[in-house]
């Protein structure tokens, strides 16, 4: 990915003061996920352009992560989509990070000033949303114009590509142009490649500080930063409302207090995680497996129920998410473990929508609460990579039961029950999926609910028991 910044006017060539970079020599960054180089393809007194070039390598992204190093390619593995532009941001903050506050001791008084300033943003994913570019642009004063070309010239009814050229200019700081770009360009992604913990609200806060408020579209803005937190936004936003004195600050607060609740995992100390952690436990137990792998395992509360079972005698958890797996293996007291669980244990790092040999060779695979937080282009790649490549002989899977939503007070129509669903789905919509499964892979299933029913709506949670036939 490519930012380009072009200052023109008089004396330009002290946009190297302003970046503390010299424009004299191209410079070279190491980050944990690749290499940023930061060069001038164009130097005078009237135009000086600056460029970060961002080159990620998928190697250094899981480089010492838990569970790495015996698996070959697949430990390079990551199912989450390519999300450059937070890596971008990153970059920024990392090579630009003085500029951003606004200091330069040589010449504080041209970072004080407005410039007349050009940014270009290579490759930017809008997803095709034609507007999206303005509305964030335009209302913090600059000329935006967005160039997004065809697919292929050759096939043109394939369409328009999701990517953009983006173009702003205008009279601004250069540390407020760093800024706005630092914040706004992962909104157009709707996504961020690493995991998001509680730091992100305040540097959403900081780096938007003085104008993130009086934006028009600060909820929009706020929602796609922390697409997949939506507590966080909410956070985010009764901050903002408070920094402008609106009315409705309480009313927010409130409503982020009980969104943060919500998604803290609410059901994992609930009783209705307890029975469906049992159920699934008693689906192993029955179906007579030896070997159990916990796919998407989280904090592993599932393995370590199943570590207990004498019947059990080998168990592998997987996860996308090293940062999960090391949290897993500190609640599981990894290092202080009895010799005889932990000879039955591995933790692997792996994504579940990638064919991988080491989840082949199991008795029984168990997908607890998983399936919906993957995105619905996934799922026949999820389909293939547990159902026809690993082929258990017993797949255990649970989702919640969209249905039953309604009998959760605090939720709003059509709202998930956590920020990071992709979707649930109806009783119905969960049968027709698993009979297509067994349809196409050679399995049988057979579907329960788990938690106290209604009714009309069902049980909270659906659990499929597929078996392979023959």
């Amino acid at each position: 990915m490519l930012l380009t910044i072009t200052y023109e006017g008089e004396h330009t060539q002290d946009l190297g003061y302003l970046l503390h970079k010299n424009p004299g020599r191209a410079q070279q960054f190491a980050l944990n996920y690749g290499k940023a180089y930061v060069f001038y393809p164009e130097v005078s007194d009237g135009c000086t352009t600056a460029a970060l070039l961002l080159d990620i390598d998928p190697i250094d992204l899981a480089r010492g992560k838990l569970g790495s190093g015996e698996g070959g390619l697949f430990d390079y593995v990551n199912d989450r989509p390519y999300a450059a532009t937070s890596f971008m941001s990153t970059a920024i903050a990392r090579v630009f990070g003085t500029a951003m506050s606004g200091r330069c001791d040589k010449r504080q008084a041209l970072a004080d000033t407005p410039l007349s300033l050009t940014a270009r943003i290579y490759s930017l994913k809008d997803g095709g949303d034609e507007g999206l570019a303005a509305q964030l642009f335009e209302p913090l004063g600059y000329t935006v114009h967005a160039e997004r070309r065809a697919l292929d010239d050759a096939f043109p009814e394939w369409g328009k590509s999701p990517y953009i050229d983006l173009t702003i200019s205008g009279k601004v700081k250069l540390s407020e142009l760093l800024n706005h770009i630092y914040v706004l360009i992962p909104v157009f992604d709707g996504q961020k490649h690493y995991y998001i913990s509680e730091d992100e609200i305040q540097k959403l806060l900081s780096h938007g500080e003085g104008w993130l408020a009086a934006h028009p579209c600060r909820e929009k803005i706020a929602r796609r930063y922390f697409a997949v937190r939506r507590s966080y936004a909410r956070r985010a936003l009764d901050i903002l409302l408070k920094e402008e004195g609106e009315e409705n600050a309480d009313g927010a607060e409130a409503e982020g207090e009980q969104g943060e609740q919500r998604e803290r995992e609410e059901e994992v100390r609930s009783p209705l995680n307890a029975q469906r952690l049992r159920a699934v436990k008693d689906a192993v137990l029955s179906s007579g497996a030896a070997s159990v792998i916990d796919m998407g395992c989280g904090e592993c509360r599932l393995t370590s129920l199943l570590l207990s079972e004498p019947q059990i005698r080998r168990v592998t958890a997987c996860d996308v998410s090293a940062g999960a797996l090391e949290k897993a293996a500190q609640r599981l007291r990894l290092d202080r473990m009895p010799d005889g669980k932990r000879n039955k244990l591995t933790l692997m790092q792996a994504s579940l929508t990638y064919r991988d040999k080491r989840f082949e060779g199991y008795d029984c695979a168990c997908v607890v609460e998983v399936i919906e937080h993957i995105d619905p282009s996934r799922i026949p790649a999820f389909e293939r990579s547990v159902f026809e490549f690993a082929a258990p002989r017993t797949v255990i899977l649970t989702t919640p039961n969209r249905e039953y939503n309604e009998k959760y007070a605090h939720m709003r129509e059509n709202e998930l029950r956590h920020g990071d669903h992709r979707f649930e789905w109806t009783r119905a919509e969960f049968e027709k999926w698993a009979g297509h499964v067994c349809d196409e892979f050679g399995y049988r299933c057979e579907i329960s609910g788990i938690g106290e029913a209604d009714e009309v709506l069902g049980a909270p949670t659906q659990m499929g028991v597929f078996t392979k036939n023959g």
